[in-house]
């Protein structure tokens, strides 16, 4: 019986390591047009794959300034903000976001929102296969056509059609920048008009946009 429950748990494993295979190498040259995030909103779903090529730099340099800063030189995860962030919850602070672009690119194409130990692991997983299998430029490339940017928003260029009525190939920095502040909230933080920390957030990423250009700090989604 232990034999077979053996056998049945390896060939499981073996199973779906063949499988995320699959889709990871798959979604390396493939749009990636829906996810399981996308087919668990209750709001009606709008979405515009767009190629990078498409999206104004502005966008990428904003989202590397506000959410990873080491994108172009960490293999997938910054571990001194995992570092940071585990001392902060064992302190009993406010809690750091540790999650890279890659993470959370991971996250939004092959898995579920929400937390957990399993999900995590699932998360490093396909995070791991990503930056192996997959460009720095394609990362960020399917991240900002992934990312919820509204409520039902799915992508940068539906974000701004929506918030800007122009495509994401136009952005300015300061319209790139809301977009990326309200990244980590988007049913709650306002893009048109935003007050408060959002507004205060955007300027921030808006004045970070200039160090990401300078410091070379986009190279890899370019060079």
């Amino acid at each position: 019986m232990v034999a077979r429950i053996a056998l049945w748990i390896a060939k499981a494993i073996a199973i779906f390591i063949a499988l995320s295979l699959v889709l990871v190498v798959l979604f390396r040259f493939v749009p990636v047009t829906y996810t399981m995030t996308m087919l668990m909103d209750e709001n009606a779903v709008t979405r515009d794959w767009e190629p990078l090529s498409r999206i104004d730099r502005n966008m990428v340099s904003a989202v590397i300034g506000a959410e990873d800063s080491k994108f172009c030189s960490h293999s997938g995860f910054d571990t001194e903000a995992i570092e940071q962030a585990i001392e902060e919850r064992m302190a009993g602070t406010r809690e750091r976001g540790a999650s890279t672009i890659s993470q959370q690119t991971a996250k939004n194409v092959f898995l579920w929102q929400g937390g957990g130990f399993f999900r995590k692991g699932l998360e490093a997983w396909f995070t791991f296969l990503i930056e192996a299998l997959w460009t720095k430029r394609r990362i960020m490339e399917v991240y900002l056509n992934v990312a919820e940017t509204g409520i039902g928003t799915y992508g940068v260029e539906a974000g701004s059609q929506r918030y800007f009525n122009k495509s994401a190939a136009r952005l300015s920095r300061d319209e790139a920048s809301r977009i990326a502040a309200a990244l980590p909230s988007p049913k709650t933080r306002e893009v048109v008009n935003p007050s408060g920390f959002t507004r205060r957030y955007g300027n921030t990423i808006e004045a970070r946009i200039g160090v990401v250009r300078r410091d070379g700090l986009d190279a890899c989604v370019y060079d």
